[in-house]
């Protein structure tokens, strides 16, 4: 089935604020949860859907890399930050726990109970986590049409090789937590003006985890993480463009006592390029020509972004603006996506010299007598159109 637009699923405007998105994907969210809807493939398949559009709606970067290249620039089996309709409920928990009143840092691995918080239904605990790292590239504009492969030495938590990340010493394990009895959360009954009400939170003991380590490991103190630094290798598709963001999954910080690890996030920058103008996927290039070769023809070679050249021909009586379109001959759509290559544009003008020798002076007030040198309204407008179209 064909993706709905995000903002059509949430049903907000194109304008919507981050608060009026949050608010929309929230009634959503509770409208079509599982705990409301068991056994109900339709009202899951909603809830998944919501999830997704609020994942991308959410977040700045994310929300104008959409608004520019739609669903072509969010291409998750490459990379790209989207869900890509791949989103499972473990995701979802864990990067939307929030929304609900429960640990943003948790996924929950055995069900979700409630709007409240995380549970340990079917036998499992909540897990927690890594953050996300966000970093910046700037990729030359040969790079950008070939694809790259950059590394980066990232600071960043990592496991802890004493504990293993277990967090706990050696011989040491983990008891049920005393204060919430392994449920990860406490219920109070308050009195409120319209009678007792029962609010459910977490468990300030175990913060959600429903244990609590017997002895903790003395390097990283029961986290199961410390600081410390990684060479990650990262690929960069052809055709991204300035904004969009490359997703690597699994190499974020890691998460606490063995938890999932985050993400990162490299948000891609263009170096301006000497030769050649961008324009999507089609690169635009100035050739001057002299004036014997504009008015006699010839040939001329252009430059490829490849670092190859094509020798193009130049037709009899060629006019300042004139375009030349060479097919196929500009940057790959990224991920094969779009309308697949694009093409060089090769603009045309004509190099009027600054100074003449006398010689030169005498043989153009010759060829200006002659009217074949004496442009009439129609040529002029038609140059004047030419300008005109590029500009536009």
């Amino acid at each position: 089935m064909a993706k709905r637009d995000y903002y059509e699923v949430l049903g907000v405007a194109k304008n919507a604020s981050e608060d009026e998105i949050k608010k929309a994907y929230r009634k959503l969210a509770i409208k079509y949860h599982p705990d409301k809807n068991p056994d109900d493939k339709a009202a899951e398949e909603k809830f998944k859907e919501a999830a997704e559009a609020y994942d991308v709606l959410h977040d700045p970067a994310k929300r104008q890399q959409y608004d520019q290249f739609g669903f072509d620039g969010l291409s998750g089996a490459g990379g790209f930050s989207s869900s890509g309709g791949g989103m499972n409920m473990d995701d979802i928990f864990s990067m939307f726990g929030d929304i609900f009143g429960g640990h943003s840092g948790f996924s929950s691995r055995g069900g979700f109970s409630g709007f409240g918080g995380f549970s340990s239904a079917g036998g499992s605990h909540p897990q927690y986590r890594g953050a996300d790292l966000r970093l910046r590239i700037k990729l030359s504009l040969q790079e950008v049409a070939t694809g790259t492969t950059k590394k980066f030495k990232v600071k960043k938590d990592v496991v802890c090789t004493h504990c293993h990340g277990s967090g706990a010493e050696a011989g040491s394990g983990s008891d049920t937590c005393p204060t919430c009895h392994g449920q990860g959360f406490v219920v109070k009954t308050v009195r409120t003006m319209i009678g007792m009400m029962q609010t459910q939170t977490e468990c300030p003991t175990c913060h959600g985890e429903g244990t609590v380590i017997k002895n903790p490991c003395h390097v990283c103190h029961g986290d199961g993480v410390v600081k410390g630094e990684e060479v990650v290798e990262i690929k960069i598709p052809a055709g991204v463009a300035e904004g969009m963001v490359v997703n690597v999954p699994g190499k974020g910080n890691a998460g606490k006592r063995n938890g999932i690890t985050g993400d990162i996030q490299v948000y891609i920058e263009e170096e301006p390029n000497n030769t050649f103008v961008r324009d999507g996927n089609d690169l635009v290039y100035n050739e001057l020509l002299d004036f014997s070769t504009a008015a006699l023809g010839g040939s001329v070679e252009i430059p490829l972004i490849d670092g190859g050249r094509v020798r193009v021909k130049i037709e009899p009586g060629t006019q300042p603006g004139k375009t030349l379109r060479l097919r196929g001959k500009g940057l790959p759509a990224v991920e094969g996506y779009g309308r697949g290559m694009g093409d060089l544009i090769v603009n045309l003008s004509v190099y009027v010299p600054k100074t003449l020798t006398s010689e030169e002076r005498a043989m153009l007030e010759r060829l200006s007598q002659s009217t074949n040198f004496k442009g009439d309204n129609d040529t002029k407008r038609t140059i004047f159109q030419r300008f005109k179209n590029y500009f536009s």
